[in-house]
């Protein structure tokens, strides 16, 4: 499957939105202020985006839990539908640009969207590439008991189980390891 960098910039940014949600009542969020939002936009360099207010972080908290919503969706209908709402409510409006040094590409926002509205647009439509693709099942949350991170398995064989190998997927390891090691000197 063949991403492009904007696809893959969305995607990185999806996936960190989605991840900055708490995972339970007594975790913190990720996203608790606007000045938190204002770094997590400048990190992702998600251009077009003015001065940010409560509104905003109020908007972006509530597409985050529906882009949520798209990595638990049990099948590709079920995540299409939950996309093309996300895009619809976004009133895209595609249009070719070429800003900060980065060649042609597609940006899926209206011009003065505000910054959810950005983020449902061209991390929607990211998704939506992988549904059309039939690669649904590529949008992952990780299989460690106590992590739930969000991830997109970009692996060539589709295999990849944790957020990330060297710390869910090898703490995960060397328990079984040890577990097993146990086992055989008791």
């Amino acid at each position: 499957m063949l991403i492009t960098h904007d696809t893959r910039c969305a995607l990185d940014t999806v996936v960190d939105l989605v991840n900055t949600a708490p995972e339970d009542d007594t975790a913190a969020d990720g996203l608790p202020d606007v000045a938190t939002l204002t770094d997590f936009v400048s990190n992702h360099a998600i251009s077009d985006v003015g001065a940010l207010s409560e509104f905003d972080l109020s908007a972006v908290r509530k597409i985050r839990g529906r882009f949520a919503a798209v990595f638990a969706a049990p099948d590709a209908r079920a995540a299409a539908g939950l996309i093309n709402e996300l895009i619809a409510a976004a009133g895209t409006t595609p249009r070719l640009t070429d800003h900060d040094g980065y060649d042609w590409h597609v940006h899926y926002f209206a011009p003065g969207a505000s910054v959810a509205d950005h983020l449902a647009a061209d991390c929607g439509m990211a998704l939506a590439f992988f549904v059309v693709a039939g690669e649904q099942e590529r949008l992952r949350r990780c299989e460690a008991p106590d992590c739930r991170r969000a991830f997109v398995d970009l692996s060539r064989n589709r295999s990849r189980r944790y957020c990330d190998s060297r710390t869910c997927g090898n703490r995960l390891h060397v328990a079984a390891y040890r577990a097993r090691r146990r086992e055989a000197a008791g």
